[in-house]
């Protein structure tokens, strides 16, 4: 168990606990609903940065509060770059609304994210997000966890001749990676296609904060790897992926109401449920994201934009 004194009070005290042996942890001892000191949010940062995920529980708050505490983790950007301005409650066009009942009104199969794969957010981007805050109204009683995974350990454990390979290598992300999970008549594509955004990112990221390398691949997004054949990617690709994935790696956390969790978009990669498709349950959740750095890579060159604006905050 680790303890963070917040300096701003003689009594205050911030309990982070480990979840998980590479990542993630539960946070007590502070209370979102109210402004948070400069001593505290330092302590928040310094956390997350450690721990890459932060879990916090009994936090009734409103929109405009979720956007204020994203805040202590830099600028806010709007909901998503394509827009999705239909998913965000009035007034907050910084909150991304994942609502399972959105999807039936629409005439739809219930959905309970729209995302129910391994994934960064919005890679496809020059600069994805550098944090993500995501937080619960409704959830199941059961079901429904969100598991993340620590691209850091991922890098470390690997053999030393496959990462001097790897940080020189270059890899085209965009939405739906390889194979999208969309029809060509969908939405989706549609939206996708018009918005045309894609970037190129180093294989092998350096975390802008603590310095650390950081796999930078993801099934969501990542669709080839650059100066190599169409078959040679996708076996690396292969191998990159069950990598990060591997559950070593990787914390699973079950939401209840009013609960909230901030990752690290940089150092982590995520997966949404997949177990609640079956059940007739409703799940809302209410996401921020924090606006993100132009990733660089070992050797130094940032990634590169083949398509596409930086996503910035107003």
């Amino acid at each position: 168990m680790t303890s963070v004194l917040d300096r701003s009070t003689s009594s205050s005290k911030i309990t982070v606990e480990p979840i998980a042996g590479y990542l993630g942890a539960e946070v007590s001892g502070v209370d979102i609903s109210e402004p948070i000191s400069d001593a505290t949010a330092e302590a928040l940062r310094s956390a997350l940065y450690e721990y890459k995920v932060l879990f916090f529980r009994d936090q009734p708050i409103s929109h405009g509060r979720q956007v204020e505490f994203t805040r202590i983790f830099g600028p806010v950007t709007d909901a998503h770059p394509l827009g999705y301005t239909d998913k965000s409650p009035d007034g907050h066009p910084e909150i991304l609304e994942v609502d399972s009942r959105t999807y039936a009104r629409r005439g739809g199969a219930r959905k309970y994210s729209y995302a129910s794969f391994w994934h960064q957010d919005v890679t496809a981007l020059v600069n994805p997000p550098a944090v993500t805050v995501l937080r619960a109204e409704l959830v199941p009683d059961f079901g429904g966890d969100t598991t993340w995974a620590d691209l850091g350990a991922a890098y470390d454990n690997l053999p030393g001749s496959l990462q001097r390979f790897l940080e020189g290598l270059y890899a085209e992300n965009r939405f739906g990676g390889r194979t999208p999970k969309w029809t060509s008549d969908s939405e989706a594509q549609s939206i996708t296609a018009e918005a045309n955004i894609v970037s190129e990112h180093p294989v092998v990221r350096v975390h802008p904060v603590t310095g650390r390398k950081l796999l930078y691949v993801n099934p969501g997004f990542t669709s080839r790897i650059l100066g190599v054949s169409a078959s040679q990617s996708d076996r690396l690709l292969d191998l990159l992926f069950a990598e990060i994935t591997n559950p070593a790696y990787t914390v699973r956390i079950g939401w209840t109401p009013n609960s909230i969790g901030v990752w690290d978009n940089r150092a982590t990669i995520h997966q949404a449920p997949t177990d609640l498709d079956h059940l007739d349950v409703v799940r809302v959740l209410h996401r921020t994201t924090v606006e993100g750095d132009i990733p660089v890579g070992v050797d130094g060159q940032q990634s590169r934009s083949v398509s596409g604006d930086p996503f910035l905050a107003r």
